[in-house]
């Protein structure tokens, strides 16, 4: 092999090393994510230059590029507009429900752009439009993958108290997307010998008439749960709130470290990140949560993500402006 034959394969390696040391020693870190990305992607690229000196798949392998060209040009932009359009039907008006919908015009307007004479400074701003895009399609899907992997790593058992993160109510009640909450910390609450305490976290959002920690309580006593393994939290209205006040009702018998954090699949990785940042030992898992309610979710969740680590974005954003428009100049 080559010594440019071998970069790929090397930089696969290390990134892959990498990932698993950091995985090991703190699975709750965005750069974890990050490092994934790179090692796959290296992969592929490797995979990729290798299958290339094999005639015989260069056209299987034109194929499948082409349809993949096909999927993230036309087939995606449409799902997201759809998704958009079905969101706000189901969903309302609010501009976190038009997310997958701004998206997906966005990234048609970006490739028409691409056919329409700019002359030299436009098309270096459409180009360097699309390498940003790029790097935050490189983000989002790393984002993604590492996500559901945490989500499927083995939880500690012996847990000793469930917090269980607040999401809105329809009334007086729990909605849908809290409920599957609430019926994921009474199965994980079932697994264990001694019955942990559960901590319902959540306050009075506008249009609610009361506490989401109230509503959560009166759910869990209406499926048997006890009310002296209820704690309220009603004062919270952020996830890191959320954490860092029912932190604080936790008796001093429970050991930090066995407590489970319970929100939505989508909304898991995000939970960790705050956990770690608060300094709480805390893990996180996961409720079901309606597929077509997914796209705008996990969005939400990236751009709340980007935002926590603004500036590590604005070094990267800066750095790609700066190299297109130096191109620009010099080219």
């Amino acid at each position: 092999m080559s010594v440019t034959g071998a970069v790929l394969p090397g930089c696969a390696a290390v990134a892959l090393l990498v990932f698993a040391a950091r995985l090991a020693r703190e699975p709750r870190r965005l750069g974890n994510a990050v490092w994934l990305g790179i090692a796959l992607l290296c992969t592929g690229l490797w995979v990729l230059r290798a299958a290339l000196h094999l005639e015989w798949l260069t056209p299987v392998l034109g194929g499948l590029l082409a349809a993949v060209g096909v999927l993230v040009a036309v087939v995606l932009p449409a799902a997201l507009i759809g998704n958009g359009v079905r969101m706000v039907r189901r969903e309302g008006r609010k501009l976190a429900n038009l997310l997958s919908f701004v998206l997906g015009v966005g990234m048609l307007v970006l490739e028409g752009l691409f056919f329409v004479p700019l002359g030299r400074w436009g098309s270096a701003l459409v180009a360097t439009a699309a390498v940003l895009a790029c790097y935050f399609g490189f983000l989002f899907v790393s984002l993604l993958g590492y996500s559901i992997l945490y989500s499927r790593l083995r939880r500690r058992r012996g847990v000793e108290a469930i917090v269980i993160l607040g999401c809105g109510l329809a009334g007086n009640r729990v909605s849908p997307l809290l409920a599957a909450r609430l019926d994921r910390a009474i199965r994980l609450s079932s697994r264990e010998t001694v019955p942990p305490l559960l901590v319902v976290s959540g306050g009075q959002g506008p249009g609610e008439t009361v506490t989401e920690a109230a509503a959560m309580a009166e759910y869990l006593r209406e499926r048997g749960i006890p009310a002296d393994r209820i704690r309220r939290e009603d004062r919270a209205t952020t996830t890191e709130e959320n954490l860092r006040f029912s932190a604080e009702l936790l008796p001093s018998g429970v050991r930090p470290h066995r407590v489970l954090a319970v929100t939505s699949n989508y909304h898991v990785f995000r939970t960790a990140v705050e956990c770690r940042r608060l300094g709480l030992p805390f893990d996180a898992a996961g409720a079901p949560t309606a597929r077509y309610f997914l796209p705008s979710a996990l969005l939400r969740e990236f751009a709340a993500l980007i935002l926590h680590y603004r500036r590590t974005t604005i070094a990267a954003c800066a750095l790609i402006t700066g190299t297109g428009l130096a191109l620009a100049i010099f080219a």
